[in-house]
């Protein structure tokens, strides 16, 4: 029996700021963020909108057509978690209307936690495979104005149905990990913007590749030169290329580059109009390669590096099956991202600056976002989730 991803869907906001506006107003040449690092556009979440909402819309698709009563566990990712002590995933829960039979939890560790939540979803699907199991993954980026980060921000949420015998991905049980504890990006409990340190974080980041990929190595037959493509942690574009450059030099593969670009381009498509969606980046990768790829990606072995600052990491890989196109969500996601709405820098600020309220008071928030489901009010500490 095979266990791994059997539908994958993605959501992200309804209004964005091109790079171009932000890099006009700093003065700049747009292309270092076009070509720089290898983003167009960030996604902005509205103010009715937080990473329940996005999450709420991303799973929608998938429980509309499985069902409320057969998901066993709904297993909720993140790092920009809206409460220190309940899980975001019960909000989504009531939202989707899930059965009470219903394991729900919340993983943390910066943006690798949707991989952690991945492979657990395997362990209880192997465990019981009658009872599918829900893996969400929801973030905003948000950085201070002015700061290197500032154009690395976007919001964005992605779900994953984890079955035995998986329409889409089937992955192998052998995987290479590295942990280290280490302060290239963190974001203390009183601050609501995220410190980092970009070149340090970047250092580790390919040294943790170097890591996994060895262990991986000790744990599994797969070789290199198995693995048609690679998707990797995108917490902006141009990481994918500097990470494949680094596997291809550790391998020895001898690859072009325009064989090293083959590999990786496909998934670059959607996180460039996204942005950073932190522990939702890799995976909405992985859906721009199932949804992007020129050819058919039947039976390719697809290699996948999920990177959490602070640190842990962890390579795994997988097979596409060949029904996979079936079981996409392409016509929707395509259409989420071209009726989205571009900001101008003034609103862009605007929407920037909105007060978070926390003094206990009754806030209504104004209604802008487009999704299914909204955050219509904060009253005393209360979030109130309703559906449009």
């Amino acid at each position: 029996m095979s266990v791994g991803i059997d539908e994958i869907s993605f959501y992200t906001s309804g209004q964005y700021l091109d790079l171009k506006t932000l890099a006009e107003h700093q003065g700049i040449d747009s292309n270092k963020y076009y070509d720089g690092i290898g983003q167009e556009k960030m996604s902005m979440a509205s103010v009715d909108e937080d990473v329940v909402t996005l999450a709420a819309n991303a799973a929608l698709p998938i429980v509309e057509r499985i069902g409320r009563e057969s998901i066993g566990a709904l297993l909720f990712a993140t790092e920009t978690g809206i409460d220190q002590s309940k899980a975001a995933g019960v909000y989504v829960h009531r939202l989707l209307e899930l059965n009470s039979n219903c394991r729900v939890v919340e993983l943390k560790q910066a943006c690798y936690s949707a991989t952690a939540a991945v492979q657990m979803g395997c362990a209880l699907v192997a465990r019981n495979p009658a009872r599918p199991v829900l893996v969400v993954a929801s973030d905003v980026a948000r950085y201070d104005l002015g700061s290197p980060g500032e154009a690395t921000q976007g919001c964005g949420a992605v779900a994953m149905l984890i079955t035995a015998n998986p329409r889409i991905l089937a992955l192998d049980p052998e995987v290479g990990n590295h942990t280290e504890d280490v302060m290239d990006f963190w974001r203390p409990n009183y601050r609501s913007n995220a410190l980092v340190d970009g070149k340090y974080s970047t250092k580790i980041y390919l040294k943790s590749l170097k890591r996994c990929w060895e262990h991986f190595s000790e744990q599994s037959s797969v070789s290199y030169a198995d693995i048609d493509y690679f998707c990797y942690h995108l917490p902006f574009g141009k990481m994918a290329q500097k990470a494949h450059s680094h596997l291809s030099r550790v391998n020895k593969s001898g690859q072009t580059p325009e064989q090293l670009e083959q590999q990786i381009e496909p998934t670059l498509k959607y996180n460039r109009l996204i942005g950073n969606s932190y522990t939702a980046s890799m995976y909405i990768g992985l859906c721009s390669l199932l949804e992007n790829s020129e050819e058919s990606l039947a039976g390719r072995r697809v290699g996948l590096f999920s990177y959490g600052s602070g640190c842990v990491a962890e390579f795994f890989n997988g097979v596409v099956q060949a029904d996979y196109a079936a079981a996409l969500h392409k016509q929707r996601h395509q259409q989420i991202l071209s009726q989205r709405t571009e900001l101008s820098y003034d609103e862009y600020i605007k929407l920037y600056h909105y007060p978070n309220p926390t003094d206990g008071g009754d806030h209504r928030l104004a209604e802008q976002t487009q999704g299914a489901f909204r955050l219509a009010a904060i009253t005393d500490h209360k979030r109130e989730y309703v559906a449009r």
